[in-house]
């Protein structure tokens, strides 16, 4: 069955089976048990959970192995057993799918989050799915199921761990919040294009609500994949009744949304939280003998960061590659480059974005450095700072790799050419990673003279880059621009090469357009007609200079009449206050990431060579005042920048510690949280800004006391008994410190005397409580009563994904809080504070 999989699912819906969770707590497992090591130490019961399953019409036995990652069995002193524990639970579901069930590995994520939200890397987290995995398929599963992610960038490791150390087809599931996105600010759609290039079988979504929930990320899903789409959702969001958890969707209604699931484009189906073998049986029943729904979606190139994309077509928005991050020629960048420091390429990085460009050329290539190290700092620093796909370029194949790892999204490695010992370096790097790839019309001969003979070079690379596996989707030619100052006859051969290559081979195509003009004047000129002529032969992504106001002005009207912009719309907003005598404006989207006004004025340099504007090389660098670059600093998460800021304003003297506290470091953690109550920021930039209010206060913090600042407040916070998930507590603890709040953090599954000794030890204002168990959620129950019995004068705040504001009620706590920046607001709230 395993063999034939794809054509299975071309054929009839697979059914998954459903919660195996709730199903061992129900057959005895005290909360705070593993889970996994329950399973084996009680093979019977798990034995006879799989069989209901089975016998309820799943094709698809989940193994017991959700938590089996040395990450997670380590919270429990089993980190030595990995390998044990995973085949032990293999074998039992083998046992039970027997003869004609298929078993699938579950994979969950690790507890942990990637730098700079967490302390893990990806090769951290890359090891760990590998050991677990490996474990797995070498007891025999025949594919493996990644369930229940919520960062993309875990999902991304687990997917390249199975890749490259499995031969098993994999499932892949994220998990989204009720505004349609992970908790690290993923949408389906950048979700989709990230896993579609690691090929698995199939993707999806799991947990993340009831059916009703995620109904409309399956369909949001479909539209762009045609991949076959697996989903579980969960019986509907519980509830407690009289101490005992609810899931509220009955079988009956299950079953009903899992035909509206197969309609949306699903090709596998089963359950999460709280599902039973009857709700497994009635989905079954409902689709059986049913065809799966057509894929119909039609796919684009694309790139994206870790919540962001850009499709790349000619009925698509036109995208370019901004250039400016290469220390070519630019003294300054390389020596920012050769320090380590990474200031001046983060801020041409910004100053790039705030002009419009939505993809990033990232070059290291300074002589004499670490290059393998530099790109490692650079690539983790600017998607710290910007939400942007890049383009990884460099020559050197170390560096591309270490590029690859760290970004946390769908990158184009810039370049290879058509020589074979590169096509056989970079096309694996691609493949392995899921990125695009830049191949250049170079040959064993160098660069060819004639259209039809770059033509051949990019049937080359297109072919060679199919046979290592890659999608037509992940290939981009460039044809190669020569410049009119040395070699004009070849200037139109590239023109007509890049229609050749979109004619015969239908891929992306680059140029870097610039090249054109070099040893001439008025730069800008050359480079406007060249793109312009360049986009009607079928050019897809130029690499270019967003300053040049002539090229990004080319670029507006080409959209206009290649009907890319929809009623002239963007080319409107940018010109609708043209007047011929004044000064040309660039105009362009705000910057969501940096909160940047959308206009800004550059003068043009009509006589000059560069093509670069003199305003424009200092756009964002007015005469802010201190407090507002501090403020800025914060804001944009600058954590290598905030501390000259600080010592600097110290040490002039004109603003007291506290003034800059409140006149420089709250408001700018405020329009951070701000920001992402909009959802235009989301957790991995709010983090940013919190780390970097972070160290801007350890440098204030002894001056504040001298002046005899106090903390806001004292909260005591704690996962509660049972309850081993700590992460949003964590990052909880993180806002709360940058607000000003002492925070006592006493850990996760720490009992209940122990949370109400130390709360009246620390006299605390607010007792902040986390669970994401229904099992647990009684503990805090506890801790309520016993703060009133105890005469406790703190106020009781609780949160956690299974929880809402009528379980709160319920219980008589004092708030809720649905996230980290809401526990931030409901504090405040609670202690009288920014009323």
């Amino acid at each position: 069955m395993v063999n034939d999989l794809p054509g299975l699912l071309r054929e009839r819906i697979l059914i998954l089976d459903g919660a195996m969770g709730t199903m061992l707590q129900q057959n005895g497992m005290n909360p705070g048990c593993c889970p996994e090591l329950y399973g084996i130490e009680h093979e019977e019961v798990l034995f006879d959970i799989h069989k209901q399953y089975r016998e309820a019409g799943a094709d698809i036995i989940q193994t017991n192995t959700f938590g089996g990652s040395r990450f997670k069995l380590a919270e429990y002193g089993l980190a030595d057993r990995v390998t044990e524990i995973n085949a032990a639970a293999v074998s039992i579901a083998r046992r039970a799918a027997a003869p004609h069930g298929l078993v699938a590995a579950s994979i969950g994520p690790t507890g942990k989050l990637l730098r700079p939200m967490g302390d893990v890397t990806f090769d951290d987290l890359y090891a760990a799915f590998a050991e677990q995995m490996i474990a797995c398929a070498q007891a025999g599963a025949d594919l493996i199921s990644i369930e229940t992610m919520t960062d993309i960038g875990e999902m991304r490791a687990a997917l390249i761990a199975a890749q490259q150390n499995t031969r098993l087809p994999v499932i892949a599931h994220m998990t989204f919040e009720d505004g349609g996105r992970t908790m690290t600010g993923t949408d389906p759609v950048t979700a989709v294009i990230i896993m579609e290039a690691l090929q698995p079988l199939a993707i999806g979504a799991n947990c993340s609500g009831g059916a009703r929930e995620l109904l409309p990320v399956i369909q949001e899903m479909s539209r762009h994949t045609r991949l076959c789409i697996s989903v579980e959702p969960n019986a509907g969001l519980p509830f407690l009744v009289e101490g005992q958890t609810v899931f509220p969707d009955t079988p009956e209604e299950m079953a009903e949304y899992a035909l509206r699931l197969k309609e949306a484009g699903a090709n596998i189906i089963g359950g999460c939280c709280g599902t039973t073998p009857v709700h497994i049986q009635a989905i079954a029943r409902a689709l059986k003998g049913l065809a799966p729904s057509a894929k119909t979606a039609h796919t684009y190139p694309a790139l994206a960061s870790r919540s962001h994309y850009v499709m790349i077509g000619s009925d698509q928005p036109l995208a370019f590659i901004g250039e400016r991050i290469n220390p070519t020629a630019r003294k300054k960048l390389a020596q920012d480059i050769k320090d380590g420091h990474m200031q001046i390429v983060v801020d041409e990085a910004r100053k790039q974005v705030e002009c419009g460009a939505p993809v990033l050329d990232v070059n290291m290539g300074v002589p004499g450095i670490d290059e393998v190290q530099a790109m490692h700092k650079a690539v983790t620093m600017i998607q710290d700072a910007l939400d942007i796909p890049i383009a990884i370029d460099s020559t050197n194949p170390e560096a591309v790799e270490e590029g690859l790892k760290n970004f946390v999204g769908r990158p184009l490695i810039n370049s290879t050419t058509g020589e074979d010992k590169n096509l056989d370096i970079i096309l694996p790097l691609a493949k392995k990673y899921g990125a695009a790839v830049l191949g250049l019309c170079i040959g064993d001969e160098g660069i060819p003279d004639r259209a039809e003979e770059r033509l051949q070079v990019a049937r080359k690379i297109y072919q060679r880059a199919l046979e290592y596996g890659l999608r037509k989707e992940d290939i981009f030619i460039d044809c190669l621009v020569k410049t009119a100052s040395a070699q004009q006859e070849q200037v139109m051969e590239t023109i007509q090469a890049v229609k050749m290559v979109k004619e015969d081979l239908g891929v992306g195509t680059v140029l870097g357009v610039s090249n054109v003009s070099h040893g001439l004047p008025a730069r800008d000129i050359l480079n406007s007609a060249y793109l312009t002529m360049a986009w009607a032969a079928g050019l897809d992504l130029p690499i270019m200079n967003p300053f040049e106001e002539r090229m990004m002005a080319a670029n507006r009207a080409v959209a206009v009449l290649l009907n890319r912009d929809a009623n002239s719309t963007k080319y409107i907003e940018n010109y609708r206050d043209y007047k011929v005598d004044d000064k040309p404006k660039i105009r362009h989207p705000l910057c969501e990431k940096c909160n940047i006004p959308d206009l800004v004025s550059a003068e043009i340099n009509i006589t000059g060579t560069s093509g670069v504007s003199r305003s424009a090389e200092t756009i964002s660098e007015s005469d802010d005042t201190t407090k507002e670059k501090i403020k800025q600093a914060i804001l944009r998460g600058e954590k290598e920048n905030i501390s000259v800021l600080i010592e600097a304003a110290l040490q002039e003297g004109q603003l007291k510690p506290l003034d800059i506290v409140n006149q420089a470091m709250i408001p700018g953690i405020e329009e951070a949280g701000e920001m992402y109550d909009k959802k235009r920021y989301f957790l991995p930039q709010l983090m940013m800004a919190a780390e970097t209010m972070k160290r801007a206060f350890a440098i204030i913090k002894p001056l504040l006391t001298v002046e005899g600042q106090t903390n806001t407040g004292v909260i005591v916070l704690a996962t509660v008994e049972g309850d081993i998930h700590d992460i949003g507590k964590n990052i909880v603890a993180v806002l709360l410190e940058n607000y000003g709040f002492k925070v006592v953090d006493l850990g996760k599954d720490v009992p209940t005397a122990v949370i109400l000794e130390r709360a009246a030890q620390e006299d605390a204002d607010i007792i902040g409580l986390s669970a994401l168990m229904t099992t647990t959620m009684p503990r805090m129950q506890e801790i309520v009563d016993g703060v009133k019995e105890r005469g406790l004068r703190a106020r009781v705040m609780v949160g956690g994904a299974v929880l809402n504001q009528e379980y709160a009620d319920q219980i008589g706590a004092d708030a809720y809080s649905e996230d980290a920046r809401s526990a931030v607001l409901t504090a405040q709230r609670l202690l009288g504070i920014f009323q």
